[in-house]
């Protein structure tokens, strides 16, 4: 009943669709009033609106699948499951050559860099033992990277989000303390 076109954008748009339904909500218990329906209404929009920004920076994330392999975040491990483990990359330097796929604990993670290469862009995540993995903005399953990312120690979200739109070859967007 309702067009492909429209059921995608609107399935896209979801988590923000129901953050502006919560404020909708919310502004309904200040339209009631009283001295307990209005602060809680406040409380509820402000609850919304938070939903809503969080919702819009996964929103960044979340891309159209074009890049080979598969993306699995499960109990604190980024898993990357590459089409082919031979499949390497120039490394960013002029180093040694990194192949793609692999798997990280959050807890072993030292830096979090974004890469453009060859025209696409990668999560560039290097743990204390300098092993590092490429994952693609664009693999299936990378946007469950955010939330996995939302977990470290003293990172900016809002930077992160933000950090895919820039045409930089390379940024450094978290490191351990």
């Amino acid at each position: 009943m309702i067009r492909p076109e429209i059921s995608a954008v609107l399935s896209r748009w979801r988590e923000v669709i129901a953050a502006g339904g919560v404020c909708v909500f919310g502004l309904w218990l200040i339209w009631l009033g009283g001295w307990f329906l209005m602060p809680l209404g406040a409380l509820v929009i402000a609850i919304g609106l938070g939903w809503a920004v969080i919702g819009w920076r996964r929103l960044r994330f979340a891309r159209a699948i074009s890049a080979p392999g598969l993306v699995d975040v499960v109990e604190g491990r980024i898993s990357y499951f590459a089409a082919s483990r031979a499949q390497a990359l120039p490394a960013p330097g002029g180093g040694a050559p990194q192949g793609l796929g692999g798997e990280v604990a959050l807890r072993e993670l030292v830096e979090i860099r974004l890469l453009q290469l060859s025209g696409r862009q990668y999560w560039r995540l290097r743990t204390r033992e300098g092993e590092a993995i490429m994952i693609p903005l664009d693999a299936a399953g990378a946007e469950a990277l955010y939330d996995a990312f939302a977990s470290l120690p003293g990172i900016d979200m809002g930077e992160l989000s933000a950090a895919p739109g820039r045409a930089l070859a390379m940024q450094a967007l978290w490191r351990r303390k």
